[in-house]
This record gives structure tokens, C-alpha cells and sequence, in this order.
């Protein structure tokens, strides 16, 4: 909520204006106490839209809807004047958050909550279908949570079933994400019945108990197409209420339940006031009713008579109206501020300051494994943190899908910039994600933060020559030779034998050149011989023969490519080669387990990443995401999940030195702090220097090693190595 400004009237049709609860270019929506003294939130249209016909005929026809609709979780119209100069409409004032923001804030809904919600929003629906119409913009946003439940909001793109629409024959009605596959179809307004609000409530549910998008996220264009012609992804709702959801999200609207149908199947879900909700959000909707219901009324602004005016200069009375235009709104802003008029602290009933924190990631392309475990990560991260009673601020994370694409990742890194509040983002998987979302965040200097995907030395992210707001807190990859050969060096290898994947192009060439010019055991002799593999052969079979003639301690494979890594384990174990085997990051994954099977056991690999599992400081860290995101205790934790976390409490708290420095820009603060100030994670120490310092470039260095065919984190790589080394010499 905002103050009034001075341009803004003082009442309106004798209702009196207390604050701006938003503003758009059609109008701005105020805070009001009707001349009863109930609470409002007042739309007021603005003249130059009013002056178009078509536009006042829509908000009469919104005014007519909205006065229709009488049930128990719809907001009630409390008056309006469409035709007004500047038209306006009065509803209930609702002061809890939104399904977005709470869900925003605290993350998902437990299941009893979301059969409460459902069952009550399916009431509202039912009324609304009772009466003739068709909401057709259910979404979070448009639901706004109270003590004894749901409201329904916003009337605006409502119409009579079968009516004509009163909008353009090509636009598309209706929320992306949460709209019904006939709403997306373009000309097909007339086809858009009440089944559609179903399955918009269907969206919501899914919601609700995830937490995501059922559709996901991304370019408008994609959500839309995913939504006509793909099925919803549903793994995370619980199983007892699956099967509503699903006939919900049908995309034949003739195989959905009506919204009373949905009702009924969830129960009517009555009792006392506040027990639908979790803990945290009974206390949220308490503090900003205290708040609102504590609001100072601001003098009515008041004309003087020409008479009163006489023998006054021009500027004295220009002083004189600034000075009256303080007083007279200081109470109200100062509260509105959380701050009492004699610079008193903060009250109890005070609102915190809300911040935004982007995900941008692959949640549907080539590297969607590790963007979903970096989103469930950053989630945790902030659901925590908005858990905490002592936090100076509230964060809303908002997460967006980029496929792994540079393209997408410009649409992705332009939505998240449509929200003032956006001051950093973190989490792309891919080099061309990174310099696409980091050329349009810069010029609004929000921070971007990556702990995956890794910009080539050498090459240049766009605008950070002149300022700093790309950081990338990790190893090199040029640097995941390191682990093994330090565990080489401590076995005292002498002789090491490179495979070069000549398929992995220059992360190849400078490995095996590195290597060579500094092997494992180097001060006593050591020496690496190299033996290619063309990129378009994948004859290893001959390029491991060459390699075992050198009679070589151990063999590393120098590549990028997990099937390629498979090959060769394969031929080492087909050739009898036991010694010490392995590898860097980029071939370690679930393809290369698969495809080499037996021959993969005993691998070692280099790694930045962690298994918290491992780390005896992060013990609640699992415990919690086990529980949030419903892994068994035998799974490991996704890798990037761990350090996607840490990635966000750094921004947090490079957030928190910004609002407490009262930094002009904050997205320029954070920026700023995560420059200066390190961070110490779960996984590691996080800091700026990681591209710039090649000390730098070893710390978050993890070394793994694949026992009884699953990866074994051993742990960071200078005392992993010593370890195992004597573990193996012993053994």
C-alpha cells in the first residue's frame, strides 16, 4: 500500500480515500471507507479511458456482473457509478495476501488447506455459474486469502455464458498458465463456458499443493502451447487428491466435473475462522488487518475562498499549500512507512517490505534435471527464510523456464524485469542462458548468479566491463582435471595414460595440455602420455590399447561426453586394466552409470558440486528438502540443489546489507554487496573472485568416486585425496 498523492482526491462519492492499494494505466484502485465506514477497495477509472465508448461499456457490463454475484467467497459490490466522469466501482476490502503471494512467501499448501480452498472456490464458481456467467481469469492472483477463507476477485473479463465478448475477435482471454485449452484458442470466444473455470480451478489446486505451474513456465507462446496439446505435470500432488485435479485439467471441456461436482468431491470444508490455514499465514492476515483498521483518515482537502486569499503573494501561498500538503498526509504516510509521526520504531501491525528473487532455469530442455533441482533448492531457501520471525523483509520468488536456450533466456530475463521488485536472479544451466538473461538484466543492474553453467575464460559477458553484475561463485571447468590427479599425486602415480576425446574440442586440448605439462607426481618424475580419439570415431578400443602399451598406473579419460566416457570405461575393463580410472564433471552423469554399467565402478571424477549427505553441517539442510519436496531418505539430493540454496541465502544476505544501508537502488546494492562480501555456505565459501583468480578457481573442488554403481561423494578434493589414498593403500 501506498500513501495518497497530491494529485489524488480526498474522497470520492463521499467515500474517503485512505491509501493506494495499486495503479495501472487503465486507473488506480484506492483504500476507502464508505460513508457506513466499511472498509473498500475503490476503482477509479481514469477520463481519457472513460472517454471511449467501447471501454465504458465494458465497465458498466463489469459493474452489472460484479453486482450479480451475492455468494459467501466472492467479493461483494458495495457501490458504483459507471456513469461517473471517471467511472468507479466500490467492492469489500479483503486485507489477507493473494494465493500468489502466499504461496510466494511460504511456499506450498498443505493438502487440508487446499481441500478448504478448493472447496470454497468451487462454491463461489458454482454461484457464479448459477447466475448465467463465466468468470474466466481464475488464478492466484484473483483469489485473496481471508481468516475464514477464499475470496473471488476481479470480475473484470467475466461475461454471460454464450454472450457475444466485447473484446478484440484475436485476443486471447484469460491468464497463461491458467486458462483453459478452448480460451486459447484464438475466435473461439464463444466456446468458453463455465467448464473453463474448472479447469482454470484445477490449475490453481495444482497450485496451491506444488507450488508450480502445472504448464510451467516460460514464453507465453510455449505455457499456451503446452497447455492445448501436452499433459499437466502433476507428480508432486498428493494422490489422494490427484485424480479431481486431473479430470479438472481435461482438455475436452465436456469431461470435466462442473464446478459444484468439485465442491462436493472435497467436502464443505466449514469451520471455525483461521484452522483452514498453516501456520504463518493466520498471523500475516492479522497484521495487516491491524494495520488497515489503525489508518489515520487524512484531512479532506479543503478550498480556500478568493476573499481569504486576498494581500497573498503568489509564492507565500505556494509555500504555505507545500507545508499543508505535509502535515496534512504525514500521519498517514508516516504510518503507511511503519514509522510513527514523532519518529517513533515500528509497530507490531507494520508490513515488511517484499523483494523479489528470480529463478531462471531449464525446467523443460536438455539440462532440465539439474534446473528443477536448483529451483527446488532456491525455494527452500526462501521459503525458510520467510519463515523466520526475525526477518527485515518478506521475499516472493518468482521462477521462469528458459528451455537451456539463449533465446528464451532473453524472453525469461524480460518477464522477470516486469517486476519492479526483481533486485537478482540465479540459476541458469547454460553458457547461452548466462550471456542472453545477463545483456538484459544489466542495464537495470540486477544481479545474475550462477553455481552451473560456466562462461569460457576468454570470453565476455555483455556490460561488465564498467560495472559488475554477472557472478559466477565456481570452478573453472578447466580446472575439474585437478581432483584426480591429486589423488594421483597422493598415490605417488608416476605414469598416467590420457584418453583424449578429441569430440570434447577445446576443453580437451587444454586438458590434456595442462596434464602434460604438469602430471600427477610431477616432483618425482611424473609423467602423462596422450592417445586421441577423432571426434567422428568411437574406436576407444585402439586408442586404450595404445594407452595400456605405455604400461601406465592409472588412465584418465579427457572428454565432455557421457556415452563417450562410457566407451571407454568399457574398453579398459574389457582390456583387464585395474589401476586407478577417471574423469571430470561433464561426464559424470546418470548416462554414463547406465551405459557402462559394471566398468564404471571405481571411478573417480572431479566435481563442483556436493552431496549434502556428506556434509555434517547441512544435516537440517536435507531433512528439510527431504521432506518439502518428498525424497527418501535412500535418494540423494539432486546435485545444484545444495548449492542453489546457498546462491540464494548469499543474495539474501547481500539483500539484507542493501535495505539496511538504505541503498537508493537496491538491485544496484545487492550487486554491489555480493562484490564485496563473501558468503559462507553449506557447500562452500561463496565470493566474487571465482572468474578473476585462479587460487580462486580451486576452492569448491569435490572429488567422487562411483562403490556398488552409485556416486560416493569423498568430499573436498585436497583432503579427499589424502584420505583415499590411504584408505587404498591400505586396502
Amino acid at each position: 500500500m501506498q500513501p495518497l498523492r497530491r494529485a489524488d482526491p480526498s474522497s470520492i462519492a463521499g467515500h474517503r480515500l485512505l491509501g493506494r492499494l495499486g495503479a495501472g494505466g487503465m486507473g488506480v484502485v484506492y483504500l476507502a471507507r464508505t460513508p457506513g465506514g466499511t472498509l473498500a477497495a475503490l476503482k477509479l477509472i481514469r477520463a481519457e479511458h472513460a472517454a471511449d465508448p467501447g471501454f465504458r461499456e465494458r465497465f458498466r457490463r463489469e459493474t452489472r456482473i460484479a453486482g450479480r454475484i451475492t455468494g459467501r467467497w466472492v467479493v461483494r459490490v458495495l457501490g458504483a457509478d459507471p456513469e461517473a466522469r471517471e467511472p468507479w466501482l466500490a467492492t469489500e476490502f479483503v486485507p489477507g495476501p493473494s494465493l500468489a503471494e502466499a504461496v510466494g512467501l511460504h511456499g506450498a499448501l498443505p493438502e487440508p488447506t487446499v481441500r478448504a480452498l478448493g472447496a470454497r472456490l468451487a462454491a463461489a464458481l458454482a454461484d457464479v455459474h448459477a447466475a448465467g456467467l463465466v468468470h474466466r481469469d481464475v488464478k492466484p492472483g484473483n483469489v485473496l486469502l481471508a481468516l475464514d477463507g477464499p475470496r473471488l476477485i476481479d470480475f473484470g473479463i467475466a461475461r454471460s455464458a454464450g454472450a457475444t465478448a466485447l473484446t478484440a475477435t484475436d485476443a486471447m482471454i484469460g491468464t497463461p498458465g491458467f486458462l483453459a485449452p478452448e480460451q486459447a484458442r484464438v475466435g473461439a470466444a464463444d466456446e468458453v463456458g463455465p467448464a473453463a473455470d474448472v479447469f482454470s480451478l484445477g490449475c490453481v489446486l495444482a497450485y496451491a499443493l506444488t507450488g508450480e505451474r502445472p504448464f510451467g513456465t516460460g514464453a507465453v507462446a510455449a505455457v499456451v502451447y503446452r497447455t492445448v496439446y501436452e499433459e499437466p505435470d502433476l507428480r508432486e500432488v498428493p494422490d489422494a487428491i490427484l485424480p479431481l485435479v486431473a479430470a479438472c485439467l481435461a482438455k475436452d471441456p465436456a469431461a470435466r466435473p462442473t464446478a459444484a461436482r468439485v465442491r462436493a468431491a472435497l467436502g464443505e470444508a466449514e469451520g471455525p475462522a483461521g484452522d483452514w490455514l498453516p501456520p504463518g499465514l493466520p498471523a500475516l492476515i492479522a497484521r495487516r488487518s491491524s494495520r488497515v483498521l489503525d489508518l489515520p483518515v487524512p484531512e479532506p482537502t479543503l478550498l480556500a475562498s478568493p476573499e481569504a486569499l486576498e494581500g497573498v503573494s503568489r509564492r507565500r501561498l505556494l509555500i504555505a499549500g507545500s507545508a499543508a500538503a505535509v502535515v496534512g498526509a504525514g500521519g498517514l504516510t508516516a504510518w503507511l512507512l511503519g514509522r510513527g509521526p514523532a519518529g517513533k520504531g515500528t509497530g507490531e501491525g507494520a508490513a515488511l517490505p517484499a523483494y523479489t528473487l528470480g529463478v531462471l532455469t531449464d525446467l523443460s530442455g536438455p539440462t532440465k534435471a539439474a534446473g528443477r533441482a536448483q529451483e527446488r533448492g532456491a525455494r527452500l531457501a526462501v521459503e525458510t527464510f520467510n519463515a523466520r520471525r526475525d526477518r527485515p523483509f518478506d521475499v516472493t520468488l518468482r521462477v521462469v523456464d528458459d528451455g537451456g536456450r539463449g533465446p528464451r533466456a532473453t524472453t525469461a530475463a524480460r518477464t522477470l524485469l516486469q517486476d519492479e521488485k526483481l533486485v537478482g536472479v540465479v540459476g541458469p544451466t547454460t553458457v547461452a542462458s548466462v550471456l542472453a538473461a545477463a545483456a538484459e538484466l544489466v542495464d537495470r543492474s540486477v544481479p545474475l548468479v550462477s553455481v552451473l553453467a560456466a562462461v569460457p575464460t576468454g570470453n565476455t559477458v555483455e556490460g561488465q566491463t564498467t560495472k559488475r553484475t554477472y557472478f559466477e561463485p565456481r570452478p573453472s571447468p578447466d580446472s575439474m582435471i585437478v581432483p584426480f590427479a591429486r589423488y594421483l599425486s597422493e598415490r605417488e602415480v608416476v605414469r598416467t595414460a590420457l584418453v583424449e576425446d578429441r569430440d570434447g574440442g577445446r576443453s580437451t586440448w587444454f586438458a590434456v595440455k595442462s596434464v602434460k605439462a604438469t602430471p600427477p607426481s610431477q616432483a618425482r618424475g611424473g609423467v602423462a602420455t596422450s592417445h586421441p580419439v577423432e571426434a567422428d570415431s568411437e574406436d576407444f578400443a585402439s586408442a586404450v590399447r595404445a594407452a595400456l602399451a605405455t604400461d601406465p598406473q592409472a588412465v584418465m579419460y579427457v572428454g565432455t561426453s557421457p556415452r563417450r566416457a562410457a566407451l571407454c570405461a568399457r574398453a579398459l575393463r574389457d582390456q583387464g586394466f585395474q589401476g586407478p580410472r577417471g574423469s571430470v564433471e561433464e561426464p559424470f552423469r546418470q548416462e554414463f552409470l547406465d551405459l557402462a554399467g559394471p566398468a564404471a565402478e571405481g571411478w573417480y571424477f572431479g566435481t563442483s558440486h556436493v552431496d549434502p549427505d556428506g556434509l555434517p553441517g547441512a544435516k537440517d539442510f536435507t531433512a528439510a528438502y527431504r521432506k518439502r519436496w518428498g525424497v527418501p531418505a535412500a535418494t540423494p539430493v539432486e546435485p545444484y540443489a545444495t548449492e542453489a540454496y546457498d546462491a540464494v541465502n548469499w543474495t539474501l544476505q547481500a539483500l539484507g546489507t542493501t535495505v539496511g544501508n538504505h541503498s537508493e537502488s537496491v538491485a544496484s546494492g545487492v550487486s554491489n554487496s555480493l562484490r564485496q562480501t563473501p558468503y559462507r555456505g553449506l557447500a562452500k565459501t561463496y565470493s566474487s573472485a571465482g572468474r578473476e583468480s585462479s587460487v580462486a578457481s580451486l576452492v569448491g573442488l569435490f572429488l567422487w568416486q562411483v562403490r556398488d554403481g552409485k556416486p560416493h561423494f569423498l568430499g573436498e578434493f585436497a583432503d579427499a585425496a589424502v584420505k583415499e589414498a590411504k584408505r587404498t593403500k591400505e586396502s
